[in-house]
């Protein structure tokens, strides 16, 4: 209290020297003006009035700023001891003029406190806390951590340069609002982080291929990881890290474009050997001994099956670059399906197996861009006849599904799907490697099916025991289910695109 004390009365004293100058000031300028000039008299009070104003002013600032120097001094410290304002430095107290020893104490005192309140766990804790906090500053992974509240409390520098953020733009919101990331599924980060808050206790996760569009307008391409530990005794319940491909999946992408221009230049010689082959048949199937009626029939299915894969090639690079279009119109499912399945018959049998279609009565019509659903259906087939035994058959069954949708299955009795491959079976270019070498394939049937499906509304999937064979199913949408909204005209069509890369920033945020 002492030293409180002699502070209160350096102020008084201060201030008072202060109010003496300002008088006296004042009084030898009022008569320098009156002895000096001869103006009049309201003119000299109006000078006189001009420079107690400046005066004044010049001299309560100069009194506000000496008596709340302790004040600043002893804010600045509490500041430099927080945690939450990193990088504050400690006040300098040699430039201190008032109260030296005052603020020293209290500074002190400050110190104490922090460091005591509740015991030494919690300044252990606390210096934990500002140690990890400087630990993943200084981590060469873009980092980036979240607490309960699901916003960014903390992240790497690397994090900041990699994703052109500042901490002030960052900090204190979700890390989805401030930065635009595009996935391949619906399982994008914000939705993982909510489902992980809603039901889960501990959980990881992992995304690839995850697109991250830059304020300057260019873009990276890298892999995620994400790992959540409800109520973290730090805090810290989310952690995300990035891992760059930009390199790799760009190449991977040019690849992708070559291959598309190069099937594109293909196409013309493969449609005129395609039509030769229907001229064969017609001219000279009914003289063709068995042989060699079914090497016109193998050319044909290898004629076919390189048509398929061509049109995988180049629907997957409309796909990845958000450019396949599909129109959906009104069809009677049972006929396209029939259509197909027919078509696909002879491809079964030079393989040795049989195609059984099952259709439950009753199926409405549905909204299908029949070129693509098309595709879909030869790509399960054709899934179907690779991976299923020699006479086996084929079973391709419709039926009214949930919500009023028309569901279609393609079910095979071959060798089946082990479980670690079943998360992967829609990922571009994925082959299973024990079947890689036995199989021939791209990888990319089922990828496009999903595209397809999801821009027909729809949904896919596989059910599937090792040894048991398996299940490929989809929903499509019955036409009078579409939306008013998304039909055009004369309700006859509907434009859809099928965009390889689905921003959680507009589709899934709604």
């Amino acid at each position: 209290m002492e030293k409180q004390r002699q502070v209160t009365k350096q102020v008084r004293i201060r201030i008072l020297l202060l109010m003496a100058l300002l008088g006296f000031v004042v009084g030898a300028a009022a008569l320098g003006v009156a002895h000096f000039t001869d103006w009049p008299l309201y003119v000299t009070g109006l000078v006189v009035a001009f420079l107690v104003t400046q005066l004044a002013a010049l001299f309560a600032f100069q009194a506000a700023r000496y008596a709340m120097g302790p004040f600043n001094a002893v804010q600045q410290a509490i500041a430099h001891i927080s945690p939450s304002e990193h990088g504050q430095p400690a006040p300098d107290l040699t430039k201190l003029q008032l109260g030296h020893e005052l603020v020293a104490e209290l500074i002190n005192q400050v110190h104490q406190f922090a460091s005591n309140q509740d015991g030494p766990e919690l300044a252990a804790h606390r210096q934990t806390m500002i140690q990890a906090t400087n630990i993943v500053s200084h981590l060469p992974l873009p980092l980036f951590v979240f607490n309960k509240s699901q916003v960014v409390v903390s992240a790497s520098d690397a994090a900041l340069i990699y994703c052109q953020l500042e901490s002030s733009k960052l900090f204190g919101k979700p890390l989805y609002e401030s930065l635009s990331m595009e996935f391949s599924s619906e399982g994008t980060l914000e939705n993982w982080v909510k489902s992980c808050a809603t039901d889960k206790v501990t959980d990881t996760a992992y995304w690839q291929r995850v697109r991250v569009r830059l304020p300057d307008g260019t873009m990276h391409q890298c892999d995620m990881a994400a790992y959540y530990n409800k109520d973290n005794p730090s805090g810290t319940e989310f952690i995300v890290t990035l891992f760059d491909r930009t390199e790799q999946y760009n190449n991977e992408d040019q690849d992708l474009s070559f291959a598309s221009l190069a099937v594109h230049e293909l196409r013309t010689p493969l449609t005129m050997l395609r039509g030769y082959i229907e001229v064969f048949e017609d001219e000279l199937g009914p003289v063709l001994n068995p042989e060699m009626t079914d090497f016109l029939n193998k050319m044909n299915v290898s004629a076919n099956q390189l048509a398929t894969f061509f049109n995988n090639i180049l629907n997957v690079a409309r796909v990845e670059q958000d450019q396949l279009a599909l129109h959906l119109i009104e069809g009677d499912w049972t006929k396209i399906l029939t259509d197909a399945i027919n078509e696909l018959n002879l491809k079964a049998q030079v393989h040795g197996r049989k195609l059984h279609l099952q259709i439950a009565p009753g199926i409405p019509t549905v909204g299908v861009d029949k070129i693509s659903i098309i595709e879909v259906i030869n790509n399960l087939v054709d899934n179907a006849i690779k991976y299923s035994k020699e006479q086996d058959t084929i079973e391709i069954a419709v039926k009214p599904g949930e919500n009023g949708l028309v569901e279609t299955s393609v079910t095979d009795h071959g060798q089946g799907i082990p479980v670690n491959v079943m998360q992967h079976l829609f990922e571009k270019f994925y082959r299973n490697h024990r079947t890689a070498s036995k199989v021939g394939g791209t990888g990319l049937g089922l990828y496009l099916s999903r595209a397809i499906i999801k821009a027909h509304g729809g949904e896919i999937w596989v059910n599937s025991k090792e040894g048991q064979g398996a299940t490929v199913g989809f929903s499509i949408v019955p036409y009078s289910q579409l939306a008013a909204t998304q039909k055009t005209g004369n309700n006859t069509d509907i434009v859809r695109e099928a965009h390889g890369w689905i921003k959680n920033h507009s589709m899934y945020r709604r």
